[in-house]
């Protein structure tokens, strides 16, 4: 199955892709079913419940869970969400406790007690589940629909997923392909046949896929990338969600102006760049800004950062070589997505910081000049040493261990295209074992490990 970038990369809200996102967009499947159901006779649905399960439950108060459920209840969507408009039909919403969905009737709908955290088991198809239900005016039960929200915005019905594991081909066949790589194995050995590199062949892809304007996609992607940090670094305060966070990247970047000015700047002083500009896009996703998922909201701000560093401190900068970088890292996201996973409630923080910062680094080897064999290599050095990583995000917000730990996935990162680049792209352990090692450590890893905030640094705070 071909991963297109721009299903990769999507402009979203903060905090997190699977936790935000994800649940806003399946609220609007939801209803787009329950339309084609009240379309069809029946009792009229007279009220909604929505219950959250797994992960999405135990930290979907800090992730704000249910301000998204009702979100997309209200028609909103991630990708155009105005913030200040999105407030206020909140504000109502909880004053009248009504939705007026288009072609439905007028339905009850309480956020407070009508979205409902079960901590108890989660789903046996996927951790982050959520099942949204249509009560008719007696109290029975109508149309139901059960979501999952895997990562990076994608959604999937209980159908769908159950014919995923099962193997069955989709109902509608999609495109055929000129590159239908689906590991990276794969990949490598149809651009040593063609003689293309990877971002040419997922050019090819894409445009297979009917996408006609991917170069101005592309651009509007970077663009979106460069916004979040310019406004990252912008502002300053204390983050929301009660841990008393303060957002450093603005400061950091006035110091690190101020010794750039001095000419003493240290060697390593490169690595604090590449910091702050993570930590600029992941405080914003913290605060509930606008971001880029890549792969994930969590994850948001490495592949920016890589990428405003070879625009900053590299040679030879020109926008098709842009272009490539993630062209390149959408490739290797896709192979991740689809032989593992994104989801750091499914295999744990090496799924998101670890899955961008292999993304990165074959990006980074890509816009550097780097072979196939190369780019591979890079991937696999950076994913490799994310290997084991847990979620354990501090009160359910994404914020502490998060925001640092995309930082130091950049620096990961850069340094591993940089490896990469100093050999011929030979190396022991492929890309794919390494992926497939990803995906039995998250199997085997503790649940409380996974995004639940029931383990490590989450139950390891200062108390104070």
């Amino acid at each position: 199955m071909f991963i297109s970038s721009f299903e990769i990369f999507k402009p979203s809200i903060g905090p997190s892709s699977s936790h935000t996102m994800g649940p806003m967009i399946a609220a609007a499947r939801f209803l787009a079913r329950l339309r084609e159901a009240a379309g069809q006779g029946g009792n009229p649905p007279a009220r909604l419940t929505v219950t959250l399960h797994g992960s999405l439950a135990f930290t979907g108060k800090g992730h704000g869970t249910d301000r998204a459920v009702a979100l997309g209840l209200l028609g909103f969507a991630p990708e155009t969400l105005d913030p200040d408009e999105a407030e206020a039909a909140l504000a109502r919403l909880r004053e009248t406790q009504t939705l007026t969905p288009p072609g439905l009737p007028a339905l009850h709908f309480a956020p407070e007690s009508d979205i409902v955290f079960d901590y108890g088991p989660p789903l046996p198809q996927h951790p982050n589940g959520l099942v949204f239900q249509a009560l008719c005016a007696d109290g029975t039960p109508g149309f139901a629909l059960t979501c999952f929200s895997p990562g990076g915005g994608f959604v999937q019905t209980l159908a769908e997923i159950t014919a995923a594991a099962s193997g069955a081909p989709p109902e509608t066949p999609g495109p055929a392909y000129p590159y239908p790589f689906g590991t990276a194995a794969e990949m490598l050995a149809m651009g040593k046949a063609s003689g293309n590199s990877i971002a040419a062949m997922m050019r090819a892809n894409e445009q297979a896929h009917g996408i006609t304007d991917l170069d101005d996609g592309l651009d509007r992607i970077a663009a979106a990338m460069t916004a979040c940090i310019e406004r990252g670094l912008a502002q300053e305060g204390i983050l929301p969600g009660g841990l008393h966070v303060r957002r450093r990247a603005k400061s950091m970047y006035e110091t690190l102006q101020r010794q750039r000015q001095t000419n003493r700047q240290p060697p390593h002083a490169v690595n604090d760049w590449i910091s702050v500009y993570a930590l600029a896009v992941n405080e914003e996703n913290a605060a509930g800004g606008r971001v880029v998922t890549a792969p994930t909201n969590g994850a948001a701000g490495t592949i920016p950062a890589v990428l405003r560093y070879w625009q900053t401190q590299c040679d030879d900068v020109t926008d098709a070589k842009r272009r490539d970088f993630l062209l390149t890292a959408a490739a290797i996201g896709g192979l991740i997505k689809q032989n593992s996973s994104i989801s750091g409630a499914e295999v744990g923080c090496q799924g998101e910081v670890g899955s961008a910062a292999a993304m990165a680094a074959a990006g980074l080897c890509a816009a550097l000049g780097g072979t196939n064999a190369q780019i591979e290599n890079a991937a696999e050095i950076a994913l490799e040493h994310h290997l084991g990583l847990t979620c354990d995000p501090a009160g359910g917000l994404v914020q502490v261990p998060c925001i640092e730990r995309n930082a130091l996935g950049a620096i990961k990162a850069v340094s591993a295209a940089s490896l990469a680049l100093l050999e011929d792209g030979s190396h022991f352990m492929p890309l794919d074992n390494c992926i497939r090692v990803m995906l039995q450590t998250g199997r085997d890893m503790n649940q409380k490990y996974k995004e639940t905030s029931t383990g490590g640094i989450a139950v390891n705070l200062p108390e104070c």
